[in-house]
């Protein structure tokens, strides 16, 4: 048994509970009010809700270049990269990715992996020694869903992913397809495809935001990459009043993926609260991928972050949950509890 003091930002409101969080055999036994001299912060470990962690071959090589050049498929700079890495340099470079990630609080991420059953397979072996465990959306023809946890399409306007959509029902795993970044041609044949989780819709229109509701579909957005790349602003407000909204980091090689920047970013500059963006960046994740975490309540994964709320950079904030959301850094972090 193991327990974890100071101020616990519980459930789904991430309520600020002066007390202790006890965790047995890996899972939250209680979440308890009581007396504590800790300064601690306690709350859920990340879930980044939308990676390409191939690009960590190539970290600051796009720096000036727009979404075509940058990343788009086949012949970016992004896609020569990745077709010059050899597998172990593949392999180092995202598992060096997932280790900062690991240390920095996130539990998992949802990573759309290039490069076929060869790309899934790649970043499993990076992932297997670490305590961070990337769903992985697969690309390429059906059969990388023999290694994926399901697919993740670049975009309607790219190719035909009628197969690929097909065989994700067909096994009962998640089909995923990039939606709205450059401009809002790809969004309603996107929808007609019924993915499971939508990526980016910078140009989201009410005609689209109405089907999104309709179907219930969750959007990852990456408000920093949308910026890096010039392509505009998501529309988040609306979003989140339309459906479950997801904070993602996207391009290793366009920003690093610290959920610590991605989460202050958003807050200050779009019209959401704090609470709404810790819930982007945990429990939003983690439900499109069907994982048991992102909450701090009884019964669930114990996977924690605990900061220290006495640090030059954090001491005597007045609201813990606002703290964390717009000041804290990577440097807060004590430890991760996975």
């Amino acid at each position: 048994m193991e327990e974890l003091s100071g101020t616990v930002l519980a459930g789904r409101s991430f309520e600020p509970v002066r007390g202790r969080v006890v965790v047995e055999d890996g899972r939250i036994e209680s979440v308890e009010e009581t007396g504590t001299t800790s300064t601690d912060i306690v709350l859920p470990a990340f879930v980044n809700a939308h990676t390409h962690l191939g690009d960590s071959v190539a970290k600051e090589a796009a720096v000036g270049l727009g979404l075509e050049e940058a990343v788009a498929p086949p012949g970016s700079l992004k896609h020569r990269r990745l077709d010059a890495a050899d597998r172990s340099e593949l392999v180092t470079a995202m598992r060096r990715t997932l280790r900062f990630m690991q240390r920095t609080g996130t539990v998992s991420c949802l990573d759309f992996r290039e490069s076929g059953t060869p790309g899934a397979r790649a970043l499993r072996e990076a992932a297997t020694p670490l305590d961070i465990d990337p769903f992985v959306f697969g690309s390429g023809d059906s059969s990388v869903l023999d290694v994926a946890d399901g697919y993740g399409a670049s975009g309607a306007n790219d190719n035909d992913f009628a197969d690929q959509r097909a065989a994700c029902r067909e096994r009962g795993v998640p089909f995923a397809i990039h939606a709205g970044e450059p401009d809002a041609t790809d969004i309603h044949p996107a929808l007609d495809l019924e993915p499971e989780l939508l990526v980016h819709m910078v140009h989201a229109e009410r005609e689209h935001l109405e089907r999104v509701e309709e179907r219930s579909v969750p959007i990852a957005v990456c408000p920093r990459a949308n910026t890096v790349l010039d392509v505009g602003t998501p529309p988040i407000r609306e979003l989140l009043d339309h459906t479950t909204v997801a904070l993602g980091t996207d391009n290793v090689m366009l920003n690093p993926p610290s959920m610590f920047r991605e989460m202050a970013y958003t807050a200050k500059r779009f019209d959401v609260t704090a609470r709404e963006v810790l819930r982007m960046a945990t429990v939003a994740g983690a439900e499109i991928a069907g994982l048991d975490c992102g909450v701090i309540a009884p019964g669930r994964r114990a996977a924690f972050i605990v900061l220290d709320g006495d640090s030059d950079n954090l001491a005597d904030s007045v609201d813990p949950v606002e703290a964390v959301v717009r000041r804290a850094t990577e440097l807060d972090v004590e430890r991760v509890v996975v």
